[in-house]
């Protein structure tokens, strides 16, 4: 494969990638489940949903991370003590699912689309591996940092960082110069024009596949809204406390609706308190006048 010529100008495959993927960006940005997300909107199952997710995603990258790790056109983004997520995401579903994580997951449909394309490229396409890792982990380490704060609040999760390990990044000590790193070395890939065309594309895929991912988690959490009686209902905030699941916190409606029953026992003891009261009165008020 042929190295770009000294002679030739062109885009950093860094600035190439940015620009091409612009719009589809902003597309997996504005999905419904990721706008939930960003504005506190989700649930524990949503969450844990996501996370289940994103195991298969990563370990499938990972997969084909390792198996190309001596590649000359994926060696130089190879950093796996600074970036492999799998472990932590082992990490976060055995916390919220507890021992037999494993076995309460599942890969859906769009999931197993997304992991089917890497373990492809990554057997058939080497050279355009770079173009998942690249919408993963760049992306991991710019707006997941975000999500994390969303989720650690809305969640209401520990602030030691139980079931975020996901978002933690040990290996590196400054993301902003990570980053420059990583890109620096992204730009130093052996390619041609052609091949530089076909990580674009790739990687417009890539974040076409996470789309699809969201949309799907969106049809699950919505699956997950409906009642018994078929009706859509508004999915309860849950709470993890401890490791332990549960969903005893309802939103301020059904806050209000619950302490207007709770009061209903107290206020029918304070009626019968006064009809007592009263009937007392009269008989001692009898008593005296006579």
């Amino acid at each position: 494969m042929a190295q770009r010529s000294e002679g030739m100008s062109r885009r950093d495959l860094s600035e190439a990638l940015k620009e091409s993927t612009k719009e589809v960006h902003v597309q997996a940005e504005n999905t419904a489940f990721m706008k939930n997300f960003q504005r506190s909107q989700i649930s524990l199952r949503e969450f844990k949903l996501y996370l289940a997710s994103l195991y298969y995603i990563y370990s499938a990258l990972e997969d084909e991370s390792e198996r190309n790790k001596d590649n000359p056109v994926y060696a130089p983004v190879y950093f796996p003590n600074e970036l492999n997520r799998k472990a932590a995401l082992e990490k976060d579903l055995e916390y919220f699912y507890g021992p037999t994580w494993k076995e309460e997951i599942q890969c859906h449909e769009a999931t197993q689309k997304y992991v089917d394309r890497i373990y492809h490229v990554g057997q058939y396409e080497p050279e355009l591996l770079v173009a998942h890792a690249y919408t993963r982990y760049l992306g991991d380490l710019s707006g997941g940092q975000i999500l994390k704060k969303i989720a650690q609040k809305s969640l209401q999760l520990p602030s030691t960082g139980e079931g975020l390990s996901f978002f933690n990044f040990p290996g590196v000590t400054n993301i902003s110069k990570f980053k420059q790193l990583y890109r620096a070395r992204m730009n130093s890939l052996p390619m041609d024009p052609a091949t530089e065309e076909r990580i674009l594309e790739e990687a417009k895929k890539s974040f076409l596949l996470n789309i699809e991912v969201f949309e799907e988690l969106e049809r699950l959490a919505s699956q997950g809204r409906i009642s018994e009686n078929g009706h859509i209902v508004k999915p309860k905030t849950e709470l993890h406390t401890r490791g332990i699941n549960s969903t005893h916190s309802p939103k301020q409606d059904d806050r209000v609706q619950m302490t207007h029953k709770d009061m209903l026992p107290s206020t029918s003891f304070i009626r019968w308190t006064l009809v007592l009261f009263f009937l007392a009165t009269t008989i001692l008020v009898g008593f005296y006048a006579m």
